[in-house]
This record gives C-alpha cells, structure tokens and sequence, in this order.
C-alpha cells in the first residue's frame, strides 16, 4: 500500500516545480537540506517527505513572518499583591523583546493561582458585574506577560478575550488581524504542530484507499483555504499510477475568497503537472454576506455549480469545517444548517466522507461552561507548544499571539452569529453523522501506523498521543484528546 508520508517524485520535476514557483514568487528559496546527521538509510527515506513536498509546494506562498472561583474581592488582592510583590522587576521586563523573553517572569504568576484568578474572571463577567470583571482582567494582563512561560501567554490571551468581552469592543464578525498575518500564522502552525498535517494525511488516506483503482476521482473539499492538504495526495496516486496513462483528478474547492481559490488551483495546478497527471481546480464561492457564511451552502450544492460528470468516484472532505455550519437557534442544538448539509452530501453518494475536527465542547450557550472548557483544551496546545519549541522561536510566538488567539477570542469575547468556533467532540459528531444516514468506515490499520510515523519523524515528543477509539483517530498532548479524525459513507 502505497504511503503519503514518502514518496518518490522525481528529483528532475521537483527541481522544475520549485524553479517555476521561485520565478513566480518574489520569495527567497525554500531550504530543503536535511539533517547532516541522519543516517544514509534516513536521509533516503526522508528526501521525499511529506514535509519536503509541502515545502516545494508552498514556496510559493508569501511566508510572512473546576475550581470554585474566589470571592471577587479576594481574586482582586490575589492579583494585586502578585503585582506590587513584582513590580520593581517587571516594568522592565514586561513588554521584553519576544524573542528574549525574561526567564524569571513565569514565577509571578504559578498555573494553580492563574487558573484561578481567570476563573474568579469569568464568573464575574457571567453574573454581570462587568467592573470588577473589568479590574480583574486589566490585573492579570498587566502580570502575565505573552512572552513568559506557557502560563503566562495563556493567560495574557485569555485575560485579553475576558476585557474585550467586557468592552464589547468588536463587532460581531471582524477579524482584528491581517489576512497577511492570518495566513503567516496558519501556515506557521501547519508545519510547528502535527494537528493539521495528521487530519490531511489521515484523511487523504482514507480518501486514498476509497478511491484505489478508478479512473475518474473528484474531490469535494470544503474551505479549502490554501490547498495544504492536497500536494502528498496527489504525488501519491500519481505513484501509484500508470505514467502512460494517468488517472484523471477533480477538485471543487470551496470558500469565501474566489481570489485566494483562484491562486490555489494555480499553485495546485502547477503541482500536478509536475507529476504529469490530469488535473482539474473548480473553485466554488461560498456566501458571506450573511451573519453565517455558509447559511446557503446545501443550496449551493445542488447548484449547476457543482456536477459530478458520469463515471466519477467521489470523495468528500471536511477537515475543521463542520463545526462552522452550527449557530444559535435553528433547532435544539442549532444544527438545522448543518443537517440541511449533511442531507445534500449524503444524495450525492459518495464512496467516503472524510471530518476533522477539534476535540473539544466550546458550542455551550452558557458562557462559564464554554470558558471552562476552552481554558482546559487551549492549557495542552499551550504546554505542548511550550515543550517542543524553543522559547525564541518567531512561529511559536505568531501562532500563539495571532491564530490560537483568535480562537480563543471567539469563544471566549464573541456571542450569537458571530461565534464561528463552535468545537463539539466526537461523540456528538458520531451521533449527528449516523442520523443523517452514514455509516462509520474505519481507518485502517495503516493509516494508524502512518500517523504514528508522522509523529516519530517530525514531532518526537513523548508527549504527543495517538489512540483509536470507535475505528477513528485521536491525536492529542498528554492524557488530553485535541483533534479527532473520522470516515463515514
């Protein structure tokens, strides 16, 4: 069986695609040396990675870089006396040089008392006593410093969810960052984590194995963004493949910007030439006008926008975009939209269905449940981010300070139709998908081992766990679930 973690595009085309993407692209080349130190066995195995093809392909992309909680005036002269105990030393070091964070900072504020005072935070918000509230946020962003240890930069983001909540600074849509920064930091957490890098290889997997054999092979990908996922899949069914006679593949890959779809066909596009295989990009705009962009999505469906042509095999791909089919109202638990999908998806008989998502509850209309949970899931990326990156590394610090912060802003600061994160666990994943009429097709026994060789090639941490439960994967930190990947058809 074929592997998508290596492979072996030949080094003439690879040579090729980079020269083509580097005469397109104002950036500077791409390293893609390995580690002097491999062994000769190791670096022949590794020259073809994964890591290596996504590295040819997105050097055209613009890299820029419960505890009860306390009495609230109790948490207030916790918090005030952690300050003024400290405040000689930290006016100098608070806003330190990011990448020479002050090593001491940490000890002002220990994980226990954090936890805590943010707790004592949001119940104050919760019950509606938005000074005290107010007070308490501007304490603890004042002492946790997002450049100190992992408890410090959780709680400085958390602290600064809390104080726009209470503000109510934003609108109920508007993304404060940049597209540019957005992008930088989605990309830089894509290669510093293994979450989104195993959800594409084992969902490509799957789709791999569903696929095996046909001729005809159209992809359905929903929010598609930069096409990350798709490079190793291709090299691997052109490896498999007749070179005389290649296959033919579709992919409809939907969003909300047709621009940054257009550049991804291309670069997509460009890519499968390279391994000479016949290959199509149909970009699908999704609307987002509405106060849920995706509020039409089974209408657009069913739309001669999209067809699937006779004799094709299709595949469907959900990594990270179920949840965003959720709102308040439209039924019990505000899935009306998202069963109105699943519907759709499931008239077209597809042979698999591939869902990512987060681990985690962050859906609860009662705001301190949801910043419980999402206090407990955000501890283990933090900490796991915390034990596998240097404290100076520049992508730690933008995916912390612009991509998790984000998230966490939504859960935590945002309200109605305007939350977009609304994470819900497998279980209740599992159940939604059967009552929509499918069926659980179990990940293989190989895709598991080629999770597990994910994990060992470029992210040897003992702290990274890989389980399968219900024939479907669990990656996460320690003894905590963060990502959950499954099949249906």
């Amino acid at each position: 069986m074929n592997c998508l973690i290596w492979g072996s595009c030949p080094v003439k085309e690879a040579a090729a695609f980079a020269d083509v993407l580097l005469k397109q692209s104002d950036a500077k080349p791409t390293n893609l040396s390995l580690s002097a130190t491999a062994t000769a066995t190791a670096a022949a195995l590794l020259s073809s990675t994964l890591h290596q093809v996504l590295l040819l392909y997105l050097s055209r992309l613009p890299l820029l870089l419960p505890l009860l909680p306390p009495p609230a005036e109790e948490a207030l002269d916790m918090l005030s006396s952690l300050k003024s105990h400290e405040e000689g030393d930290q006016e100098h070091h608070r806003h330190s040089n990011p990448l020479h964070p002050n090593p001491q900072h940490g000890q002002i504020s220990p994980s226990a008392h954090a936890r805590q005072l943010l707790l004592s935070c949001a119940e104050l918000a919760h019950r509606g006593d938005l000074p005290a509230a107010q007070r308490t946020a501007s304490l603890l962003l004042a002492t946790a410093s997002p450049y100190g240890d992992s408890t410090d930069r959780l709680v400085h983001q958390f602290a600064r969810a809390l104080s726009l909540r209470v503000e109510r600074l934003l609108p109920p849509v508007v993304d404060a960052a940049s597209p540019e920064a957005l992008q930088s930091s989605y990309l830089s957490f894509n290669q510093i984590t293994p979450f989104l890098r195993f959800a594409h290889l084992t969902a490509n997997q799957a789709i791999l194995e569903a696929v095996d054999g046909r001729r005809q092979v159209h992809i359905l990908d929903f929010d598609t963004s930069h096409g990350l996922q798709w490079p190793p899949l291709l090299q691997a069914i052109a490896e498999r493949s007749d070179p005389k006679d290649p296959p033919s593949i579709r992919v409809t890959g939907t969003g909300s910007n047709l621009e940054v779809l257009r550049r991804t066909g291309d670069r997509l596009q460009t890519f499968a030439d390279s391994l000479n295989l016949h290959f199509q990009f149909h970009p699908l705009l999704l609307p987002s006008t509405s106060s849920n962009p995706l509020s039409s999505t089974s209408a657009d469906l069913t739309s001669s926008s999209f067809q699937i042509h006779p004799g094709e095999i299709l595949a469907v791909n959900c990594v990270l975009f179920l949840h965003k089919l959720l709102k308040d109202g439209g039924g019990s638990d505000g899935s009306h939209d998202l069963r109105a999908f699943l519907q759709a998806v499931r008239a077209m008989n597809p042979a698999v269905v591939t869902v990512a998502e987060r681990e985690a509850s962050h859906n609860s209309p009662i705001f301190l449940q949801r910043f419980t949970e999402a206090l407990d899931y955000y501890t283990a990326v933090f900490e796991s981010l915390e034990a596998t990156l240097p404290p100076t590394s520049r992508e730690r610090v933008a995916v912390e300070q612009v991509w998790l912060s984000k998230e966490i802003e939504d859960v935590v600061s945002r309200e109605g139709d305007g939350r977009r994160e609304r994470h819900e666990r497998f279980e209740w994943w599992e159940a939604l998908m059967r009552r929509a009429g499918f069926t659980n097709l179990p990940l293989s026994p190989f895709a598991l081992s080629q999770a597990r060789l994910l994990l060992r090639l470029h992210y040897p941490s003992e702290g990274y766990q890989l389980q399968m439960v219900r024939d479907s994967f669990f990656l996460g930190w320690q003894k905590k679930s963060l990502f959950s990947v499954s099949s249906w058809h």
